[in-house]
């Protein structure tokens, strides 16, 4: 992809996080080391029923321990907040249960003590006695139940790109979004072929290693919130929008994060926190252990119906795509995921016909949000496994019937959108290249076989949002960057402090950025989707020219002909007659949006850019027992310009290592009454070092985003995109067996290989 593109001074080099000396040694401050004066500790006691109303809390046991200050419930809560619900979507989620529960794990009472220890033994003491009620978990059982989830939906309004939804009564649906396009009927009487698969995916977690916190100080009319948050600036206006105060009346602060990937988005504990400081008039910690971040928030568990029409040559004429999630108890940002991710349920492919229906379904499991990737590694694994199969059943090349097919610049998405800078045929030639598909390859003849398989996908940016950017040139000419956007691992501080490095002049080491603190920081939508490279690197980039330009008009105040980064100082002092003063420049930034139609989904502008991501695997499997072993993966994004080669390079192995674990290791497991069992690491299983593959290949294209801030785009998610799909094609390449449900699990090839075995005998 050829654009012309302005020299770089100092972005596009590597440079190492400013923050990584202080890590690595333990010096640096996370939510979970703030200790109030008088600081109480809490512990949740939660419903060990699915579905049921609440009858009542025995709490007389519990307030008899020594050293607890109280024992709280929803009616305590509906004393000092009198609509006591929130969310970004819905407003369905109390702050405690009220009237009925949801799903096991629910939040039905608190215990406040002196000591984080005393309050979990107290908590134990606690008795809630539930009348159950029939339950649903599974996504298409929920669809057409007569068991509701909820009574009546009160849609948030918070979003612009929300404000579409509806409370709709007598159903689980709680979001029906669709993209219609040409006519996929006739199309599918005239194709040559067509393919019919579902695909499942299993509900998941997060795994921060830092679990959710969250401090309140409430006093004298005014909260301050200490809290492990990807979105400090949305925390403010939901506490502020409960307690029905105004938002400088709400302080929230936030440091590094010990990982987020999703699960710290929105609210989630700090309307307890600030509720529990209200009632008991002390600052209080809600600190969750590992395992309870379970019963908080996951990931969709999906089922894809998708149907595509393929003429003899191998073009997709028309596909018919059915996603419906898994949405759990409570909405979250759910809808954002049906709707934002659904619409790329056709895959990154040029097809002319086209009918999506993507529906996000209210079940009595845990909650369901936001989680790298934002949807897209679901739908990716069913569209690519697809188009194996496809390959396959044709004879085609699986590379070579992608690029057949694949959307470049200058075709229409599905949505109308004509694509930019998407340099989709760039990322799937680069890694045939790398992984040499085009070379001769043995699969192997005895116990042990060798397969390979590849897989492409593709994410749009979140749109529209608003980040608001501060920058601040200090008397001696120092820098310091003001926003929102949360480090919580994935560089963000440094690449902002590269970005006024770039424009000013200035060493990105003597930068600065602040920790967000909503009193001092401006606004930013969210730290989410990959968004912050592209808008906050926006706004910080306006900030820093609107105080270069304030610097240059000094200078010429003061008659000095040239600016020199070097020497800020002089400016200064030649202005003030001292080292004094500071200069504030400010950004806005905001990409342009069109809202899709209700009726078609269609947009001439659903995205700012688009993100995009390939992965190949080659793997050997053990054909006596369904093991395998991942011996090569080679990942390829286009992120546009690298603007820190060093992190985008350590961002592209963590995301594909993270849905590795995805893929071959991890799944909530539920029994029949809804009861999880296996929260905590001890029994859910991550990828440890002997788990990932022996060789581990990344690389960028050679690519250029037009639009962005010094032609970069957002590079956390793109390598998520095609691990499923990939490993499962390697696995059928190497034994025949195509896995249609995750996890990939060595018992579930073994069986397919059984039943192989049993057809051909």
């Amino acid at each position: 992809m050829t654009t012309e593109r302005p020299p770089l001074n100092r972005l596009g080099k590597g440079l190492r996080r400013l923050e990584a000396v202080d890590k690595v040694t333990g010096r640096v401050d996370y939510t979970h080391h703030v200790a109030l004066p008088g600081m109480l500790h809490a512990k949740i006691v939660r419903s060990h029923v699915a579905h049921g109303r609440l009858v009542g809390i025995d709490t007389a046991d519990a307030k008899a321990v020594p050293g607890v200050y109280g024992v709280f419930t929803g009616a305590d809560i509906l004393r000092i907040i009198p609509e006591p619900y929130y969310g970004p979507a819905f407003h369905d989620q109390p702050i405690l249960a009220i009237d009925k529960v949801r799903y096991v794990g629910e939040p039905v009472a608190v215990v406040v003590a002196e000591s984080p220890h005393v309050a979990e033994d107290a908590a134990g003491l606690v008795q809630a006695e539930i009348d159950e009620l029939p339950a649903v978990f599974d996504e298409i059982e929920a669809m057409h139940a007569d068991v509701y989830v909820h009574d009546s939906l009160r849609p948030a309004g918070t979003f612009a790109d929300l404000k579409h939804l509806n409370g709709i009564r007598d159903t689980n649906v709680a979001l029906t979004f669709g993209v219609k396009k040409g006519n996929v009927e006739e199309a599918f009487k005239t194709a040559h072929r067509v393919f019919r698969n579902t695909f499942k995916t299993q509900q998941v977690m997060h795994v921060p290693l830092e679990p959710m916190v969250s401090v309140a100080d409430v006093r004298s009319g005014h909260a301050t919130l200490y809290t492990a948050s990807q979105t400090p600036s949305f925390a403010r206006t939901e506490i502020a929008r409960l307690l029905g105060w105004r938002e400088n009346q709400v302080k929230v602060k936030t440091a590094f994060l010990g990982g987020g990937f999703g699960c710290k988005l929105y609210v989630k504990l700090e309307p307890l926190a600030v509720a529990l400081s209200m009632l008991c008039r002390r600052p209080v910690r809600v600190a969750l252990t590992m395992a309870e971040q379970f019963y908080t928030i996951t990931r969709h568990p999906t089922t894809f119906n998708i149907e595509s029409a393929v003429d003899r040559s191998g073009r997709i004429l028309a596909r018919r795509c059915e996603v419906i999630w898994n949405g759990g108890a409570y909405a979250d940002i759910g809808p954002r995921v049906t709707q934002k991710s659904g619409f790329t349920a056709p895959g990154p492919y040029d097809i002319e016909h086209v009918d999506v229906t993507s529906v996000a379904v209210y079940t009595n499991r845990p909650p369901a949000g936001a989680f790298r990737g934002f949807g897209i590694p679901q739908l990716v694994w069913a569209y690519e496994s697809q188009a194996d199969i496809i390959a396959r059943e044709m004879g085609l090349d699986p590379v070579e019937f992608r690029l057949r097919n694949v959307l470049a610049d200058g075709k229409r998405h599905a949505t109308g959108t004509v694509m930019k800078d998407a340099a989709i045929p760039l990322v799937l030639n680069r890694l045939a290249e790398r992984f040499g598909w085009n070379q001769p390859f043995e699969h192997g003849s005895g116990r042990y076989r060798r397969g390979r398989g590849i897989g492409v996908g593709i994410k749009a940016c979140v749109s529209p949002t608003t980040s608001v950017a501060a920058v601040s040139v200090a008397a001696d000419g120092s820098c310091s960057v003001q926003c929102n956007t949360v480090d919580m691992g994935q560089g963000s501080d440094t690449l902002m402090a590269m970005i006024v490095s770039e424009v000013l002049g200035v060493p990105a080491e003597s930068v600065s950025v602040v920790n967000p603190d909503t009193d001092a920081s401006p606004y930013d939508m969210a730290t989410l989707g990959s968004r912050s490279t592209f808008h906050m690197g926006h706004a910080v980039r306006l900030a820093a020219e609107d105080a270069q330009a304030k610097l240059v008009a000094m200078a010429r105040e003061v008659g000095v002909d040239q600016v020199d980064p070097g020497d800020l100082g002089t400016l200064f002092v030649r202005k003030f007659g001292m080292q004094a003063g500071t200069i504030i420049g400010t950004g806005i930034y905001k990409p342009t949006y069109q809202s899709p139609d209700k009726a078609t989904g269609q947009s001439e502008d659903i995205t700012p850019n688009w993100m995009i991501g390939g992965t190949a695997i080659e793997v050997e499997v053990d054909t006596e027992t369904g093991m395998y072993t991942i011996l090569r993966m080679e990942n390829v994004v286009d992120c546009g310009t690298a603007l820190n080669p060093l992190v985008v390079q350590t961002q592209i192995s963590g995301a594909a290592l993270m849905q590795l674990g995805t893929v071959t290791l991890e799944e909530m497991e539920f029994d029949e009454q809804g009861q999880l069992r296996n929260a905590g690491l001890s029994e859910y299983k991550i990828p440890g070092i002997q788990d990932i593959p022996r060789a581990i290949g990344r690389e960028t294209v050679d690519a250029y985003q037009a639009n962005g801030p010094f032609g970069g785009k957002g590079v956390g998610e793109s390598a998520t995109f095609g691990v499923a799909s990939a490993l499962a094609a390697a696995i059928e390449d190497a034994v025949g067996v195509r896995i249609t449900q995750l996890p990939i699990r060595p018992e579930k090839i073994w069986e397919g290989m059984r039943a192989r075995q049993e057809q051909h005998a």
